[in-house]
């Protein structure tokens, strides 16, 4: 069994943010910023590829609500919402989790960095849509 099944099923105890028959969010135990929560399915899934659209439809609502309540609960100036899927992407847990990262100020020790690179983009989109 993961983690997350065992913090789901009351084995290991976690701080709960929200729970309904679905959905469980939890605050993170490394919060990277003040209010970083994990929002999770109760199944078992290991990645958003994995999951029904039905469910998935109402974790994305749950975060989305539960990310603007923190926003303002917390006074954040933003946040930022990550679903890491495979290790090589950085998914550490293999239960699929969305993490809503509360962001104060661009000093808040969170960096997200996005690269320029010289793709050729029409041939990228061949690939794709072939």
């Amino acid at each position: 069994m993961c983690v997350f099944c065992d913090i789901v099923n009351k084995k290991i105890p976690s701080r709960v943010v929200y729970e309904d028959q679905e959905v469980l969010a939890i605050l993170d135990i490394s919060q990277t910023t003040k209010g970083h929560t994990l929002v999770m399915p109760k199944k078992h899934y290991q990645n958003i590829l994995e999951i029904p659209d039905q469910e998935l439809t109402q974790i994305i609502k749950v975060t989305k609500d539960l990310a603007a309540k923190i926003m303002v609960k917390l006074n954040a100036a933003g946040f930022n919402i990550l679903a890491n899927t495979n290790p090589q992407a950085g998914q550490s847990v293999m239960h699929l989790h969305f993490h809503i990262i509360p962001r104060y100020d661009e000093n808040d020790g969170i960096e997200i960095k996005f690269s320029e690179n010289d793709f050729d983009l029409d041939a990228i989109l061949k690939e794709i849509i072939a």
